[in-house]
């Protein structure tokens, strides 16, 4: 844990703060934590607002979560996400200014989403070792899974886009490796890879659609109207915009 975290976060519970319910219910954590104390936004926060990338997303929520036991990098995406709408919407209110294109008119315009209305997916509930069982169409293999966790998102990240230059990077490969626990009753991570190298391209998106149907999470969809009078399905993003617009 960095200094500024230990100074304005985890270990100062005096500081202003609410209970922020997360979509995983702690289904998925070995403390089985429904909810995180998170801080609210402050003066001193605009100066990691102001830098980019997922560094700033860690530092941020590594300053604002205040359990000492909780390290982020083991959070759910899902939960992730709930806790950064929380900061943003107790410091900036809930509006999202999206700008879209009209499907009919091909014209660029503007609309707004309430992101105080996003709703939770929650999926089947896992083991309770955090992990779902199923059987793949193709192989007729009983596989264990496990949804990433924000950590690994960021590590595949990092080994992508340090890959040489001219190389696919293998990405559905390394996902593949972390969300694959168990095969057949087999745990051993080398005869796991080389089950994967071998899997069917069937049986690799029956598990992504398993895990995406799944893994408890928001709901980032929302549907607006165009100009026109079209019905558009947009997804919220976290991206750089996310917090940004107000500086």
């Amino acid at each position: 844990m960095d200094n500024q975290a230990k100074e304005y976060g985890q270990s100062n519970f005096s500081l202003p703060h609410d209970v922020v319910p997360l979509p995983s219910q702690g289904f998925f954590y070995k403390n089985k934590k429904k909810s995180l104390k998170v801080g609210y936004l402050t003066a001193n926060d605009e100066n990691i607002l102001m830098a980019a990338g997922n560094d700033m997303t860690q530092t941020l929520l590594r300053s604002k979560i205040y359990e000492p036991e909780i390290r982020v990098e083991d959070l759910l995406e899902g939960d992730v996400e709930a806790i950064l709408i929380f900061l943003r919407n107790t410091a900036f209110g809930p509006e999202m200014e999206l700008n879209l294109v009209d499907t009919v008119t091909r014209k660029p315009f503007k609309t707004t989403v309430l992101l105080d209305e996003l709703d939770i997916i929650k999926g089947q509930q896992p083991s309770e070792d955090g992990t779902f069982t199923t059987i793949l169409p193709k192989s007729q293999s009983t596989v264990k899974l496990k949804p990433m966790s924000y950590g690994e998102i960021l590590e595949i990240q990092r080994m992508s886009s340090t890959y040489p230059e001219g190389r696919t990077a293998p990405k559905v490969t390394w996902r593949l490796n972390k969300q694959i626990v168990e095969v057949n009753g087999i745990t051993d991570r080398g005869e796991i890879a080389k089950f994967i190298d071998q899997m069917p391209i069937a049986d690799s998106k029956f598990i992504r659609k398993f895990l995406d149907d799944n893994e408890p999470k928001l709901d980032l969809k929302k549907t607006v109207t165009t100009p026109s009078g079209e019905k558009l399905t947009v997804n919220v993003g976290f991206g750089v915009d996310f917090f940004r617009p107000f500086f």
